[in-house]
């Protein structure tokens, strides 16, 4: 399975995907046997270093800034995230329609 998050360590750019699933599968607590298309954002993006990445780094190797304390961790490449999300709709094995907000990826960019 894919790791999620940031950075991704895949190969292709950052872009939409797609998985079909039964929505109980989602872990929402969902009892229902449809099956939906769940886009969402994978990929890798390019790291270009800013002025900040340099000045960070360099206050780090100066020891004016203090490494991040274990378990806590800081990004400094840009992460493929989603740009907007979709609802969705469907209808759970006791015939009721549920809508689920901002469920799906609808556009993906790096951000960071």
């Amino acid at each position: 399975m894919e790791q999620l998050g940031c950075p991704d360590v895949s190969r292709k750019g950052c872009g939409l995907r797609s998985i079909l699933l039964q929505v109980r599968d989602l872990g929402l607590g969902y009892d229902s046997d449809e099956t939906i298309l769940f886009k969402y954002c994978s990929g890798s993006c390019p790291h270009t270093r800013s002025n900040h990445d340099l000045t960070l780094n360099n206050l780090l190797l100066s020891g004016l800034l203090l490494h991040p304390p274990p378990g806590e961790v800081w990004h400094n490449a840009p992460c493929c995230r989603p740009t907007h999300h979709e609802d969705m709709a469907f209808l759970d094995n006791s015939h009721r329609w549920h809508k689920v907000e901002k469920l799906s990826a609808a556009g993906c960019s790096c951000v960071g």
